[in-house]
């Protein structure tokens, strides 16, 4: 009997129905920016100076009003390991003595200021912004700035926990049911969020758009690999991932217009909505319903194709062939990720890519953000840099195959970062270029691997395998500020060496993984043990 693959070469591998649902699952796909990378928007740091304390006969004697500003904070970053930095605290002095003038108080009161005593900020900050952010509205700097690292790792966990549980349910209940339920629970809480009157509600929603708009993001991704045919599956598969970057340059468009953070969050969540719409739009996966055994809902969805597309169906391919497995309808499990010993080979080398490709690629944006100067400009033209990437791959994969382009990019990523790390300084048109192929290695590398993902499981547990490895991505973004921030402190280029053993390693483990050109998706377990051979 046909499979779908066999029936889909018949009425249209990526005809009008593929091309109409994969735009609007591109959409979908350009929407989860603002959620995975919008922190750079939302929680900018501006330059802050603690507020004009107190001062009574000093003020009259001078003329200052209350609204006006006397910066007293301690200049300079201070030493390495300082609890907080010297920007965040002010001379613990007595403002009001006669013998202060207005010029320079401090004249007086000591030839050197690093005698004087330290104090924190006791009345606020004042901002050089025009625009403001979850920092400047709530104040998350100084001693108070482990709340915007806090707000960020949120999101983060919300994504680990949803790729695994969203995962199950998705191969559980139906790709669409999950994908609509994700997308109405994500607006919902995107608005909220906008709204938040407080740090702690804000950081709740926040958790929740993490814990589904993830699992949505991947869930609109196999749904559009299972709907095209082989021969179209990657291509989807990689333009799927560019209208991420694409998201990526119009999130710097509206954050440019858009520079107060509520009306940002509010505006790029209202598309979300829209996706609601799919519920008429895009039918369940035809592959799906065979694995649950659903043989007569999945013909069905493929005759709709094929009325979509204008090719009918020839009578010899109305009817499908059964699952090869056991019996009944089967049943996602965690232990099928591990039980047999490819899929669980499988399993922990894909685990160990998608953590390394979640650290070098975030690790390399904030490291070059370090010093970057215009926060919306570096921004684009870092996105910008993804595009080539993209095209490699495309130009790549289909001749070499899946496994050596992989493990290039793997290691062309981890050899710009040790190059990177010992380049000297006077060689600036060297290291940029060291961090340009260092950032189109480890996105061509990022890439792959979630093309790769869904091409290593069979269809019952598709989805779930895809968001159980991606998971360690999740894990990869909770811990890779640290990485920057501590190890930079012990030697500013440590975390490039980090992410250069990182990367090499992941290139010598793709090449154990086996080669999926030209192989239709595997429906059952044997199939994929047998892959290898």
């Amino acid at each position: 009997m046909p499979t779908v693959d066999d029936i889909l070469e018949h009425i249209g591998e990526f005809n009008s129905f593929q091309k109409q649902t994969f735009f609007l699952l591109a959409l979908l796909s350009a929407s989860f920016t603002p959620i995975y990378v919008g922190i750079v928007f939302l929680g900018f740091t501006p330059e802050h100076r603690c507020l004009r304390p107190g001062v009574a006969e000093l003020s009259l004697r001078c003329g200052w009003s209350p609204a006006q500003e006397l910066n007293l904070t301690v200049p300079g970053p201070g030493p390495a390991g300082e609890a907080f930095p010297r920007q965040c605290r002010r001379y613990e002095v007595d403002w009001n003595q006669s013998a202060l003038g207005c010029a320079d108080p401090l004249a007086g009161l000591a030839p050197d200021r690093s005698h004087l005593p330290l104090g924190p900020c006791r009345h606020g900050w004042e901002y050089d912004t025009a625009g403001s952010s979850i920092v400047t509205e709530f104040n998350l700097v100084c001693a108070n700035s482990w709340m915007l690292d806090l707000f960020q790792s949120a999101v983060n966990m919300g994504f680990f926990i949803g790729s695994v549980g969203i995962g199950y349910l998705a191969d559980r209940l139906g790709r669409k049911l999950c994908l609509l339920v994700t997308i109405l629970i994500n607006a919902v809480s995107g608005v909220l969020m906008a709204v938040s009157p407080t740090y702690t509600w804000m950081l709740i929603f926040r958790l929740i758009q993490g814990l589904v708009s993830k699992a949505s993001w991947l869930i609109g991704y196999i749904l559009i690999t299972e709907f095209v045919g082989l021969s179209y599956r990657r291509t989807v598969g990689i333009v799927y991932q560019m209208a991420f970057t694409v998201g990526l340059l119009v999130l710097a468009g509206v954050a440019y217009a858009l520079p107060h953070w509520r009306w940002l969050q509010f505006t790029v969540t209202l598309p979300n909505f829209c996706f609601l719409l799919y519920y008429w739009c895009i039918p369940e996966s035809p592959r799906w319903l065979i694995s649950q055994n659903k043989n007569a809902d999945a013909m069905r969805v493929l005759k709709h194709i094929s009325r979509k597309n204008g090719k009918p169906m020839p009578p010899a391919l109305q009817s499908l062939r059964p699952d090869d497995e056991a019996g009944g309808k089967l049943s996602p499990s965690f232990l099928d990720l591990v039980r047999t010993p490819q899929i669980r080979k499988h399993t922990l080398i894909l685990m160990y890519n998608w953590f390394m490709s979640s650290v070098l690629y975030q690790g390399l944006i904030m490291h070059m953000g370090l010093a970057g100067s215009d926060l919306y400009l570096d921004f684009f033209y870092s996105a910008l840099m993804e595009f080539p990437a993209a095209l490699a791959i495309l130009l790549t994969i289909d001749r070499i195959g899946r496994r050596y382009p992989w493990a290039g990019s793997n290691m062309v990523a981890g050899a710009a970062c040790l190059a990177s790390a010992f380049i000297p300084d006077d060689l600036q048109w060297l290291r940029v270029t060291a961090s340009c192929l260092g950032r189109m290695g480890i996105t061509m590398a990022f890439e792959i691997v979630c093309l790769v993902n869904a091409e290593l499981y069979p269809t019952f547990i598709r989805n779930l395998g895809v968001l159980v490895c991606s998971s360690l991505c999740d894990i990869g973004g909770i811990i890779t500020p640290f990485l920057i921030y501590r190890l930079a402190d012990i030697w500013h280029e440590l975390p490039l060496v980090i992410f250069a053993v990182l990367g090499l390693i992941a290139g010598g483990l793709v090449l154990l993984l086996p080669e999926t050109k030209g192989k239709t998706l595997p429906e059952t377990i044997d199939e994929v043990e047998k892959m290898q051979r």
